[in-house]
């Protein structure tokens, strides 16, 4: 498993240092490096990043409240922190936001290491988690969702087809006039779901196949619904229908 990290620092030579030490463990792979953390922001926001290995004083936006900014996030892949500071009174605010580890100015490469080490370790046991869960509910013939604060029931053969919504996700249910609104991604929902009855035929589109009323062209009727088949995920979708057909 390898990390995806940014390093994040004003002064040019802690800058150095940090992203010298990303690039010398096997298990990190320092992305970009910045010495603002508006920059920083505007990066995370845009690529997908595990880790940040973050200073705490810094102009126009400190590192910590880059961290509450991310810590206030509401998807999955908020990346984790590790701050790097010369000043200790920030410790205890750091385990606020729920930073990993905090290593203090001047440190070793032994004590950046055991700090990412912790990292690893993390994302390893938080892997786990997810193979164990998507295998457990896999088997089952439903799937639990989180809703506002709750996890909502729902059987697989209710679901007609799962629409992207910004941050969420909406899975339509039979004969249910209202979707359910779920906070997870599309990603996520393909790999939970059994692959010989759902399938992603859009970005922003998973079907059931045994819910298809009828295909015109690249376009699935399930219901009222119309869904396009976009191109790349029509290659897929015309084999299944080849063998539907046939």
């Amino acid at each position: 498993m390898t990390i995806k990290c940014i390093a994040v620092d004003d002064e040019p030579l802690a800058l150095d240092m940090v992203s010298k030490f990303i690039e010398q463990t096997s298990f990190l792979s320092l992305q970009s490096k910045f010495d603002n953390a508006i920059q920083a922001l505007g990066y995370v926001n845009q690529n997908e990043v595990d880790l940040i290995f973050l200073d705490i004083q810094m102009p126009d936006l400190s590192g910590m409240e880059l961290a509450r900014i991310l810590d206030g996030k509401t998807n999955s892949k908020k990346p984790k922190i590790i701050f790097t500071t010369a000043y200790n009174q920030f410790a205890v605010e750091g385990y606020k936001v729920d930073a990993l580890d905090y290593l203090l100015k001047p440190f070793s490469y032994e004590e950046f290491l055991k700090a990412a080490t912790k990292a690893y370790q993390f994302f390893e046991n938080q892997k786990k988690n997810t193979v164990t869960k998507v295998e457990v509910e896999k088997q089952a013939d439903y799937i639990f969702l989180k809703v506002e604060y709750q996890l909502v029931k729902v059987m697989l053969k209710d679901i007609t087809y799962i629409e992207a919504y910004k941050d969420y996700v909406k899975v339509h249910l039979k004969d249910k006039p209202n979707p359910v609104l779920s906070l997870t991604s599309m990603k996520s929902m393909e790999d939970l779901l059994p692959a010989d009855t759902f399938m992603r035929v859009h970005r922003s589109f998973i079907i059931n196949l045994d819910h298809i009323d009828s295909v015109s062209r690249n376009v699935i009727h399930i219901g009222n619904a119309q869904i396009v088949v976009s191109e790349n995920y029509k290659d897929s979708f015309m084999e299944f229908l080849n063998k539907w057909v046939g």
